[in-house]
């Protein structure tokens, strides 16, 4: 077991066993040279959509980071498949964007993206921490709150 394999399991993470099939034209991981570039990935557990629901209408600055970090951990099972397997490949995250659904006053965006930096600062240690953006979005697909994506440098 790798370094950050053992790290997550004591921290008691578990990462999910599968994913959705894409419904974009897109990849879920591109890779050039020594960076990862990871699609957006929202609030699924094992395969199926586990928060939906709208900021500031009828989901609690709570929920929405608790969605946000179901959304990191989806990104480790890509950034995993991305790293052949092995975590301790993973030098650094360079970049997090979030995308937060939200009504029109809800100003917390990046306090929701918090519960996916979050995640990631306390698997990877100071590797882990990264440049961001947290934005407020009218819509996403299938109703969930946030959708994550991330920049990460291997070896």
């Amino acid at each position: 077991m790798g370094r950050i394999e053992a790290r997550l399991k004591q921290l008691g993470i578990e990462l999910p066993s599968e994913m959705l099939t894409p419904r974009a034209m897109a990849v879920p991981w591109k890779r050039s040279g020594n960076i990862v570039f990871l699609s957006g990935q929202g609030p699924i557990w094992n395969g199926k959509v586990a928060v939906t629901g709208r900021c500031g209408e009828n989901l609690s600055l709570k929920q929405a980071q608790e969605a946000a970090r179901l959304c990191a951990l989806n990104l480790l099972y890509r950034l995993r498949e991305a790293c052949g397997g092995d975590l301790d490949r993973v030098t650094s995250c360079l970049m997090v964007q979030g995308y937060v659904r939200c009504t029109d006053d809800f100003n917390d965006a990046p306090l929701v993206v918090n519960g996916a930096s979050a995640l990631i600062v306390e698997v990877f240690g100071e590797a882990g921490r990264h440049a961001r953006t947290a934005v407020g979005a009218n819509a996403l697909p299938l109703d969930i709150p946030v959708e994550v994506q991330a920049v990460f440098e291997i070896s």
